[in-house]
């Protein structure tokens, strides 16, 4: 969606989609917007609580078993095991998507990493199709005038051509460029709290031989898990950016991380997308 500032500020009912690394502030922003008529379309908590809530069921289940007492309660259905999914907590989702590495140390086999990296993608996919019919429930079923889409980091990694053509026709692409200081602080939380992540197959297969070579390993089970996590992320963020701007050049509008965290209403962030769509101007 191409638009100038004037039909911004026109449109009756506005429709963003927000991309950008996790941790540049779009969830942030969707909260605030949420509390000022906006309805929060969260793409993760869509994928957990839709597309992977039974293979996050089964593999806490799997966890599970493997502990004598709960095994015979899960058994013969003496408890029941559910998830909590909220926008806030999307803890059920990393621990599903999981590590490569070292069993013995949390760690996945090469196999099924990859395996639940394809149903995420399958996942991701998926609720961005969603978006069209959650922007009508929104409006007609909920009574919210605007809509805001808070897309998982991994979107611009999904190869998905009707994804982005879908989220383009629906909605105002906002891509958020990390400052060098955001940059800078993303790649330091990586250090110290390593979290699961989504690679692209080929990206994972380049990444994995370097880091194997470097570390003079022959096996993925010699890989401790929150090591590759470390090592990997400076990679995939600098893998991420130019795909990131490639979609704001070709389908929508960049803001600056550094922008967003001065703003604390919805009035100034529709001033901050005015700016945007000022400053690149229309097709």
């Amino acid at each position: 969606m191409r638009l100038t500032p004037a039909e911004y500020r026109r449109l009756p009912h506005r429709r963003i989609t927000l991309l950008g690394m996790s941790g540049v502030g779009k969830t942030y922003l969707s909260n605030m917007l949420r509390r000022e008529d906006w309805f929060h379309y969260s793409g993760d908590y869509r994928i957990g609580t839709r597309y992977l809530s039974e293979p996050i069921l089964d593999n806490i289940k799997a966890q599970a078993m493997q502990v004598p007492f709960l095994r015979t309660l899960l058994r013969t259905d003496s408890i029941q095991i559910i998830n909590n999914i909220t926008v806030d907590n999307l803890n059920p989702v990393s621990s599903f998507l999981g590590k490569l590495g070292n069993p013995e140390r949390g760690g996945l086999s090469l196999t099924e990493f990859k395996r639940r990296q394809a149903l995420h993608h399958e996942a991701e996919v998926s609720a961005m199709l969603d978006v069209p019919d959650f922007i009508h429930k929104a409006q007609v079923l909920f009574g919210y005038p605007h809509f805001i889409n808070d897309a998982g980091g991994s979107v611009s990694e999904l190869e998905a051509p009707e994804v982005l053509e879908t989220l383009a026709q629906h909605t105002l692409i906002i891509y958020i460029k990390a400052s060098e200081q955001n940059e800078r602080e993303l790649i330091a939380r990586a250090e110290r709290d390593p979290k699961p992540l989504y690679y692209r197959e080929a990206f994972l297969d380049e990444q994995l031989t370097r880091y194997m070579v470097a570390h003079e390993l022959e096996y993925v089970a010699q890989i401790d898990p929150d090591d590759f996590v470390r090592w990997v992320f400076p990679h995939l963020f600098r893998a991420r950016l130019p795909r990131y701007e490639a979609i704001a050049r070709d389908y929508g509008y960049t803001i600056l991380s550094s922008e967003l965290a001065q703003i604390d209403s919805t009035a100034e962030f529709d001033d901050l997308v005015e700016q945007a769509l000022e400053r690149e101007g229309p097709d």
